[in-house]
């Protein structure tokens, strides 16, 4: 469990392109944000007790020594352009059956009646 030691903020600046910062700890963010809890559900270990703010998405692991936030917008926006950027995922089919099963059915009954009457 690698410790994170840079916290980084992506927001969409006002001319539409991705506004990246990064900290070396979380009282820089905790200056222009309110926290409102700590994550304790993390799958990654080391995410958890770091703090969760108001208006930001996160903690969230982005390699092995970044903490990173984002804002909802930037959040929605990444997550539809990495749902498009996945391969669809490829179905095999199997193949039909090659005979008819009313008639097969009407040939076993019709067989099982010549069988009874013998």
């Amino acid at each position: 469990m690698a410790k994170k030691d840079t916290f980084r903020i992506v927001t969409r600046a006002s001319d539409g392109t991705l506004r990246i910062r990064d900290f070396p700890n979380c009282e820089p963010i905790l200056e222009s944000h309110t926290q409102i809890g700590v994550d304790d559900s993390s799958t990654d270990l080391a995410l958890r007790g770091l703090p969760v703010f108001r208006g930001l998405i996160g903690p969230m692991p982005e390699g092995k020594n970044i903490v990173r936030y984002e804002s909802p917008e930037v959040f929605e926006v990444m997550t539809k352009e990495w749902i498009a950027t996945r391969g669809k995922k490829r179905r095999r089919r199997t193949a039909a059956p090659t005979t008819d099963v009313a008639s097969e059915t009407a040939s076993e009954i019709a067989l099982d009646s010549e069988l009874a009457s013998i």
